[in-house]
Order: C-alpha cells, then structure tokens, then sequence
C-alpha cells in the first residue's frame, strides 16, 4: 500500500509504491488522509489570520504604527522566503506525516505565546516562529496528495485541503473575532486556547495516519533504489524553465492573497463599517476563494487547460481589487471582493498540482518545487501587507498600496501566457 515505509532495513532506502496504487485501490482511505491532513491547515489559518481579524484591536494594546502592524500581518509570509526550499527539500525526505505533525506542535506553540506577548517585538519574534510551522504544513500536504494520488488527479484532492485552509481563515474573521473571542475574554484567551488545540490536533493527526495506514516514515516514489542527493534535487528544480514560470504566478498570488487577507477588514472599518461587519464583509474574500479552488483546477484538468486557467484567474483577481480600490463600501467593493477571492482561488490549487506533473518532478520533488514556488512567492507575500501599510503611512490612504496589489494579477496572466506543456 503506499505511504507504507518498508519493514526491512536496508542501505538502499526502498520507497513506497507508485502514488495511484492507493488512490487506485482505496479512495475512500485516500481521500479520509486528505480530509485529515487539511484539518491541519484548518488550525494554522485560523491561527494565523486571528491577528490581522484582531488587527485594529492590536494596534490599540500594543501601540504599533502602520508600519508595525504591516511587519506582523506579513511576518509569516516573510518566513517562506529563506526556509521554504529548505522545508521542502525536508519533507520530501521525512514525508507528510511527521511533517505535518510537526507543523502543527511549532505554530501552535507559537500561537500560545503570542497570547501573553506585551510588545512589537516579542509579537514579531512568535510570529516568525508561527511562520517555521506553517511551511511544514504548506509542503506537507501537497506531498501527501502526491503520495496518494498520479500527477493527472491531484488538482480535486488539492482543492480538498485548500478548502480546509480557506474554512480556517472565514472562521478568523467571521467567528473568531466576533464570537469566540468576546465569548473567552479577549484576543489572548483566543490566542492561547487555538494554538493549544493545534498542538492536540498534531496528536490526532498521528493516531489517523497510522490508522488508515500511512506511516511516520512513508517518503515519495522512487523509480531506483539510489536516493538523490541534496544538490541535484536543487539543480533539478531549479533549472526547471516551466516551474520558474509557475513561481513568478506564485508571487502574484501570494502578493494579492496576503496583501488583501492582511488588511481587508482594516481598510474596511477605515470606509466606515464596524469591526464585525468589517469582519464578516472580509468573510466574502474567503467563500470566493473556496468557490474558485473548487471550480478552477477540476475544469482545467477536464479540459486540459491549465494554462488558460491561470491567466484567466489572474485578470479576474486583478479586476475584483481594481473594484475594491474604487467601490468604497458599497456594492462595487462587495463585487470586487467577490472577484478577488474567486481569481486568487482559482490560483491556489494551480501553484500547486503544476510541479507534479512537470516532466522532470514528479511526485518525488514535489516538496522541493512547491517550496520554489512559495521561497520565492513569499517575497510577494510578504511585500503585499507591509505595502499596504507603509504606503497608507505615505499617503494617508489604501488606494496607493491595493493598486500594487491588483498589479500582481497582470503578472500572474503575463506569466501563465508563457507557459508551455503545463
């Protein structure tokens, strides 16, 4: 069965078996890993997104300025930047399982102290450690469909746990800062309660793994008995002219997603509309994004058009923030919202079922790729909160910085229109 690691020592390290066997044989087991794993991301979106919900309130207590406040909305996209290839390269070789368990105990311990800290900089320091623990669970998972599940089928299995993450940012904004925060007492009960439960949960996701047979030790297949090494992994990867294509989309992905999933209930309560509201308006950038994931890469698989799938998305990305700049609070913004959520939706999946089925990748790089795509995407991460910030400190307005933002969907169709074999 794969994801099994083979009982018999050996020099040769034997990997598991090709990736269809199991989603071949046993779907139903497949997809209960999948559903599993993305509860994983689940919590660390909740987690990570239950401080830019909280991010007026944290401006007030801990007396940050634009630019701050800026720095920790994108202090985990920041993280991506020097160890996401490294991560990747990781849990290539340790597998999904231990990956995500991983994962799971160093955000939520993160998540636990961020509750108690009393200043900018202890808030940036946990925050960057949040940021370690969420690239085990980003790579993890597209390892684990890649272990499950042939290059041709990833792209549903992908929106499965993509949906798990977007379920985890609507429940930041639309429960977490409105419900169960006031219900335990403020953001710091709030903080320290969800990163306990991420820490529960890596047990869980133990227990389930080994139940529906995959392993703590379970790797990717390999055609030989010869396990690569590190640098010509690096070389394979990095010389890889589709896959370089697929990063500079992940850069205008990342830029929208974090830029906008930073600041959008900020800019909003800055046009008028209370916290809650602003919140739950936020909540629309979320259910788009779920729509997008769910409809775009099965429709692109179907009918073999990824590439047309990616520069589509990004033009719809790029109007719906073009709506928001000029839409106030109003129904145009509501639209654009809307459009937003479904273009970056529509991306997210791509960035990640592309590498598997690059020639040259496979399922055996799959960690390493993804890393690429995301060590150097989360540059745009990173840049798209703290430019939102900074130049609302420049200007006195957000129009300036969602303009940078809506930019990033122009290169996401520049980028997918040079695209070939994909």
């Amino acid at each position: 069965m794969a994801g099994r690691e083979d009982d018999e020592p050996s020099t040769a390290r034997r990997e598991t078996p090709e990736p269809a066997m199991l989603g071949e044989q046993a779907p139903r087991r497949a997809y209960a890993l999948v559903v599993a794993g993305a509860f994983s991301y689940t919590a660390l979106t909740f987690v990570w997104f239950s401080l830019p919900a909280y991010l007026t309130t944290l401006i007030a207590d801990l007396g940050l300025s634009g630019t701050e406040a800026g720095l920790l909305a994108g202090a985990v996209p920041a993280t991506y930047v020097p160890l996401a290839l490294f991560s990747g390269l990781v849990v290539d070789r340790v597998g999904p399982t231990r990956g995500l368990a991983v994962g799971l105990v160093v955000f939520g311990t993160a998540q636990v102290g961020r509750s108690v800290a009393t200043g900018f900089p202890a808030m940036l320091a946990l925050t960057l450690l949040l940021g370690v623990g969420a690239t085990a669970i980003t790579f993890g998972l597209p390892k684990l469909v890649s272990v499950l599940f042939p290059p041709a089928r990833t792209g549903f299995p992908s929106s499965v746990y993509l949906v798990g993450a977007s379920a985890g940012t609507a429940s930041a904004y639309a429960l977490g800062r409105p419900v169960f925060g006031p219900a335990l007492g403020g953001w710091r009960p709030l903080f320290l309660w969800s990163g306990v439960v991420a820490i529960g949960y890596a047990v869980v996701w133990l227990v389930t793994a080994r139940a529906l047979g995959l392993r703590a030790g379970e790797s990717s297949n390999m055609e030989t008995s010869r396990v690569p090494s590190v640098r010509e992994d690096l070389v394979a990867v990095l010389t890889h002219r589709e896959l370089r294509l697929v990063v500079a989309v992940g850069v205008a992905y990342l830029l929208i997603t974090h830029g906008l999933q930073g600041w959008l209930p900020t800019v909003l309560e800055a046009r008028g509309l209370d916290p809650d509201t602003a919140g739950q308006t936020t909540t629309l950038l979320v259910v788009a994004n779920v729509v997008g994931v769910l409809t775009v890469p099965g429709l692109a698989d179907r009918f073999d058009a990824r590439r047309r799938a990616v520069m589509g998305s990004g033009a719809v990305a790029a109007a719906g923030v073009a709506g928001i700049v000029v839409g106030g609070a109003g129904p145009v913004a509501a639209l654009g919202i809307v459009a937003a959520g479904y273009g970056v939706g529509g991306l997210s999946p791509l960035v990640r079922a592309i590498p598997p089925d690059l020639d040259g990748l496979g399922s055996r790089l799959t960690g390493t790729a993804v890393g690429l795509v995301f060590a150097v995407g989360e540059v745009g991460g990173f840049l798209g909160p703290v430019l939102v910030g900074s130049l609302h400190d420049l200007t006195g307005a957000y129009a300036a910085g969602l303009a940078v933002l809506a930019a990033g969907g122009a290169v996401a169709v520049l980028a997918g229109g040079a695209m070939r074999d994909v």
